[in-house]
């Protein structure tokens, strides 16, 4: 079973890590490397070559040490929660829609009078994207806050650790994988991060 994280990063020159297959003196293994280690001749990033069972069982120890010390993690989520949902955008799509109305009645008003009506139209195409942005944040806040809202599930349902690597639980709990000298850091995808030292 595979090593599988949407991202792994290197804290050294912030590059991605690839898993590579290792043949070091007839020792065959699965390990991850720094792409600019891989990519360029004579790379100055000494990041550090990690075997995929050792970030495997780091993911597995940070999962634990969320499960095993939930209460506090639970109380950092349902704050976060209440963040995203009181986020408000300034420019709700309700008072955008209702601007663009009134723009696009100007636009005809200005038209059938064979006036110029290029700033009308301008400002038509402004809030439009205006419209467009606060539509994406929309969005990103619901995804964030269902993230959150899962994570609260899972952590509330889970009654005993991980004993093995679950790449389906990586991919859904884990954001990224940061490998510094001394330490992974395992952030989940609820913003929560863990540090495992190396």
């Amino acid at each position: 079973m595979g090593f599988r994280v949407k991202k792994l990063r290197n804290q050294k020159c912030g590059d991605i890590y690839r898993r590579v297959h290792w043949n070091n003196r007839g020792y065959k293994s699965i390990v991850w490397r720094c792409v600019s280690r891989l990519e360029e001749k004579g790379s100055e990033c000494t990041a550090p070559t990690i075997n995929e069972e050792t970030l495997q069982a780091a993911v597995v120890k940070a999962i634990n040490e969320l499960l095993a010390n939930k209460e506090p993690f639970l109380s950092v989520l349902q704050k976060n929660i209440a963040t995203v949902l009181n986020e408000e955008n300034d420019n709700t799509t309700d008072d955008i829609d209702r601007n663009l109305e009134e723009l696009q009645q100007q636009l005809l008003i200005q038209a059938k009078s064979k006036n110029d009506y290029e700033d009308v139209a301008d400002e038509i195409y402004r809030l439009r994207e205006l419209k467009q942005n606060a539509l994406v944040e929309k969005a990103e806040r619901e995804g964030k806050r269902q993230r959150l809202a899962e994570m609260t599930d899972f952590l509330n349902e889970q009654s005993c650790e991980l004993e093995e690597y679950d790449e389906q639980l990586v991919r859904w709990l884990i954001e990224r994988v940061t490998v510094h000298d001394d330490r992974i850091e395992v952030e989940f995808k609820s913003s929560i991060a863990i540090d495992i030292e190396n």
